[in-house]
């Protein structure tokens, strides 16, 4: 967090906290939505700016109730989050990314949704990746050590198939083969302890 955030958070400590103003989308980019916005459910504008940007990366945090906000000097701007708390990318010297642009050094375990996206844990953090980077991580899957096609994912996705019958799907993250497991991406808020859309606590 910024020193200038905590000094403000010392100075105004009882501001209101603001809610439905900031969203993350599925590829990593910070919307501000506005009035109308909200009225008509819409994405909002992408926020460019790169101080911005980067201000909001440094003062990204997380509540007890897994409400993701960012710290904007006094205020807590809650975050409404179209996938999950962050996004990974690609990258060619860490392998993978948070979309705040730190690195991923340690992936935990991989997961992989009902509508074939996956999604990486890291220190406590879940992060699906980039739909514009899952070219390159679908041909770095494997089903029982061969390369997966799209029919056999697709039969190893369904939800009534066993896992242990259909083959063992693996990730190769430099040179680590890491297992992946399915998980329904309507699952994944609990599973994983975020809020999608953060609501006062009175509401």
């Amino acid at each position: 967090m910024d020193e200038i955030v905590k000094q403000a958070m010392a100075k105004w400590p009882n501001v209101p906290h603001c809610y439905g103003w900031l969203a993350l989308d599925a590829r990593g980019n910070w919307r501000m939505r506005d009035d109308r916005a909200q009225k008509l459910n819409l994405a909002g504008d992408r926020i460019t700016n790169p101080a911005l940007v980067g201000f909001i990366n440094r003062n990204y945090l997380c509540d007890a109730q897994g409400r993701w906000y960012f710290q904007n000097g006094p205020q807590r701007v809650y975050v409404n989050l179209q996938a999950t708390p962050f996004i990974a990318r690609t990258e060619p010297v860490h392998g993978f990314i948070f979309h705040t642009g730190e690195p991923i050094d340690a992936i935990d375990a991989v997961w992989i949704t009902d509508s074939g996206l996956l999604l990486l844990q890291s220190g406590g953090r879940i992060a699906q990746i980039d739909d514009r980077d899952m070219a390159q991580c679908l041909a770095r899957l494997h089903i029982d050590g061969k390369p997966v096609d799209d029919d056999r994912l697709l039969a190893w996705l369904d939800d009534e198939a066993d896992e242990a019958d259909d083959g063992r799907v693996t990730l190769d993250c430099a040179g680590r083969e890491l297992p992946v497991t399915r998980v329904r991406f309507d699952e994944i808020a609990d599973k994983f302890r975020f809020t999608p859309r953060p609501l006062p606590d009175s509401a």
